[in-house]
């Protein structure tokens, strides 16, 4: 039970902590920066949206909506896929990718104050493979 009530509370506080150091610094969502991570790591700066939604396990509905505040703002586009007519790309822009490197160092910075330098090394390792294994069996990869 303490290890349960101890995720709930850093979790959410986690989030909050960094969605509204996000939101202040760069006007954007968490699941925005994410978002932009995600596309700035990807060959070609795009992804799918199908793979887009599932490497952040958001729902399609969820993933479409935040793409298109962020297509609004110019930080990415959306192309279609010439192999699948149903397939729709997420691709980064170029303003979207200076708007991650003005929001990346207080992101990282804020990470590193709330939860990083909290913790020993042992206890990072502890909950990266902890956390890991979770996510691995929910998403169906077993032990």
């Amino acid at each position: 039970m303490r290890a349960w009530s101890g995720f709930l509370a850093a979790s959410a506080l986690v989030n909050r902590r960094l969605d509204q150091q996000l939101k202040d610094d760069a006007g954007l969502s968490h699941p925005q920066y994410e978002i932009l991570v995600r596309l700035a790591a990807a060959p070609g700066r795009e992804l799918r949206m199908t793979e887009l939604a599932n490497g952040l396990i958001n729902s399609k509905s969820g993933l479409t909506y935040q793409v298109t505040q962020m297509e609004k703002a110019g930080l990415v586009r959306r192309r279609s896929c010439p192999s699948d007519v149903r397939g729709v790309f997420a691709v980064l822009t170029d303003a979207g990718h200076a708007k991650l490197e003005e929001a990346a160092p207080g992101h990282v910075a804020t990470v590193r104050e709330i939860l990083v330098d909290v913790l020993t090394p042992g206890q990072l390792d502890a909950l990266a493979d902890g956390l890991g294994e979770v996510g691995r069996r929910l998403r169906g990869e077993g032990a």
